[in-house]
């Protein structure tokens, strides 16, 4: 059975860490990688990146990591949206592994593994 999945959206990567944490904290649940976001109009918002945090686990898990994530998140920069997913398709689990964090940038195309 699929586990339930809280997505929170914020503003900035310290306000995410701090959302991480006290969600972590607050109820027994796990974090998936963070996820971002470029946001169209960056110099309009508080912080420019848009980063999204997800949690997993049961339902009622969920939803009190997600509560006191938005609380912690508020305090450091502020939340642009939160959403939680009771029981995600397949489909959907596939999408939620994908984070833009994994992607390498244009302008790293000429660094090599070694």
């Amino acid at each position: 059975m699929s586990q339930a999945v809280g997505i929170l959206e914020v503003y900035g990567l310290v306000a995410a860490f701090v959302a991480c944490d006290a969600g972590c904290k607050a109820a027994d649940v796990t974090v998936e990688n963070f996820d971002k976001n470029k946001p169209l109009n960056p110099e309009k918002l508080p912080v420019p990146l848009i980063v999204v945090v997800k949690f997993r686990g049961s339902v009622a898990a969920v939803e009190a990591a997600m509560e006191a994530a938005e609380a912690a998140a508020k305090t450091v920069s502020g939340v642009v949206s939160r959403h939680i997913i009771p029981r995600p398709e397949s489909d959907t689990e596939k999408m939620l592994t994908i984070s833009g964090f994994d992607k390498p940038k244009k302008s790293d195309s000429h660094i090599k593994e070694v």
